[in-house]
């Protein structure tokens, strides 16, 4: 009877303390990020249009030294500039060289070979994107096709012109909820969404199989047992241990869950990878070592935490 009383209390605080999976990584109303003007790089291709003079005009490519071939004036360093710091750029040349007295030169580009941001990790379509205006988190997880049922809560995004120092920031668990960090997308980043961890409950319980946390987020034995629906009636609850791996092997860690359940022992902190194994008092039922319980975790269903 306790432990049953125990589950349903465990049952509604749970629900919210572990909310269901991400659904935004920056909030509707959260302040817009200034967008990086585009910068050109060798492999863009640009429309060049002077005005009144197309024999000057038509698509220039940027080689891989950063230069354009204009009609007439020859390369011209380009690399590095906006498009409207190159048509700025390429009227001065015209002037200098005398070709036109008073141009007017406007730049488009229309070929980014190196604008994208590389989305990895947990995202239903990995790839390369454009970085095309300002853009949150969310616009280009939603590109990806959106996290993937395995998907944890930590993102990292690493800046390609400082690569050393990479920003870890979470996908807010709740509608409306604020993100720790503002974070700054820029052409060239990498972001990486982490995997979930998992930790299994097998044995007696009501419903045993491996159940998927964010990172970072706690997970107990009490939170354990009431995701699998509590113990049966037949679970020895004095046998009760957790399995963790390290890097010296597999450890069984007794965990006194039948005092747990009655409030006379401190919950204990499941870690990622953790098999808690509650065994049964019915000699049919039993699992006598971790070579049997080993391939039950293996073969559980996954369920993401409500």
């Amino acid at each position: 009877m306790l432990r049953r009383f125990v589950f349903c209390v465990l049952s509604i605080v749970l629900a919210e303390a572990l909310p269901l999976h991400a659904q935004r990584v920056l909030p509707v109303n959260s302040t817009a990020l200034d967008s990086h003007p585009l910068q050109i790089s060798g492999g863009d291709l640009l429309d060049l249009n002077v005005f009144d003079t197309p024999e000057l005009s038509g698509k220039l490519r940027v080689d891989e030294h950063g230069n354009v071939t204009l009609p007439l004036a020859g390369p011209l360093p380009v690399a590095g500039l906006t498009a409207e710091q190159a048509a700025l750029a390429i009227e001065e040349c015209f002037r200098e060289k005398n070709i036109l007295k008073d141009p007017h030169v406007s730049v488009m580009m229309v070929e980014y070979a190196t604008q994208g941001v590389t989305i990895m990790g947990e995202v239903r379509n990995p790839g390369i994107y454009p970085l095309l205006g300002t853009h949150d988190l969310l616009d280009l997880i939603s590109v990806a096709g959106g996290l993937t049922p395995g998907a944890g809560r930590a993102v990292t995004i690493t800046h390609r012109a400082d690569i050393d120092h990479p920003i870890v920031t979470r996908v807010a668990s709740k509608p409306g909820a604020t993100p720790g960090v503002n974070v700054d997308i820029r052409p060239g980043d990498t972001i990486v969404v982490s995997q979930a961890g998992i930790v299994y409950v097998v044995g007696d319980v009501g419903k045993p199989g491996g159940f998927l946390i964010g990172n970072d987020d706690r997970l107990t034995v009490l939170q354990a047992i009431s995701l699998a629906e509590g113990t049966n009636k037949t679970a020895a609850l004095n046998r009760a241990k957790v399995i963790r791996k390290t890097d010296t092997g597999r450890q069984e860690l007794p965990v006194p869950l039948k005092k747990i359940l009655a409030n006379n022992a401190p919950d204990q902190t499941l870690a990622d990878g953790d098999i808690l194994f509650v065994p049964s008092s019915t000699a049919k039922n039993a699992w006598h070592n971790v070579e049997e319980v080993l391939p039950a975790a293996a073969g559980a269903t996954i369920y993401r935490v409500p």
